[in-house]
């Protein structure tokens, strides 16, 4: 099965999917993707514009998992007293939800944060402080009955251990530690989403 990882960061949502599949990872920042590498050698890594590599190559992918920019959209822009640090919210996001709704004929899942606004196109389901949108049900349930809020997220050796990744192999890379780590998505989250959503498309092919 083909899958494509967009705006890959280190991997967060990718750590438990195993690697059984073709799994293409696309990030810009040529530094985290050499760390996402290192993580996963069996992934192909390109170094481009997620947003635009999902316009031209979608169709080539069964699965498709994309966790599109997520400042513009976070209830941190309520705490900006400067009207100079207000930014637009990123449309890339609901780019992308209208195409892959569109035209994929395979199954995807877009993640991003609860925003503070109300969001343009309603979620599929909601884990935590995470939304997300898919062409596919998932239940949710069983998951929300486990799940446990999110651990410190200002010291990084806590979200390190939490997500399971190696702070010797991040650290003096030349990129903040601590913001890449909190970009993550939780890896048991992304994990029970994929096997869900491959069920789905195992019936359904």
């Amino acid at each position: 099965m083909r899958v494509l990882n967009l705006y890959a960061g280190i991997g967060g949502n990718r750590k438990l999917w195993g690697d059984e599949h073709e799994i293409v990872a696309v990030e810009n920042n040529p530094k985290i993707a050499a760390v996402y590498k290192e993580f996963f050698p069996n992934d192909t890594v390109i170094v481009d514009d997620a947003h635009e590599y999902l316009r031209k190559h979608f169709r080539e992918f069964d699965f498709i998992w994309a966790s599109p920019p997520c400042p513009t959209h976070s209830v941190l822009q309520l705490s900006h007293t400067n009207d100079k640090d207000l930014k637009y919210p990123d449309m890339t996001l609901y780019q992308e939800i209208i195409l892959l709704n569109q035209f994929h004929k395979g199954v995807f899942v877009i993640e991003n944060v609860k925003p503070y606004y109300q969001p343009l196109i309603e979620p599929s389901f909601q884990i935590g402080r995470h939304l997300f949108w898919s062409n596919k049900f998932v239940l949710v349930n069983q998951f929300l009955s486990t799940y446990n809020k999110d651990v410190s997220r200002d010291r990084k050796q806590d979200l390190a251990q939490s997500l399971g990744f190696d702070l010797d192999k991040l650290d003096n890379k030349g990129f903040d530690t601590r913001k890449v780590l909190r970009n993550c998505v939780r890896p048991d989250i992304g994990k029970y989403i994929f096997e869900i959503l491959l069920d789905l498309l195992h019936r359904l092919f």
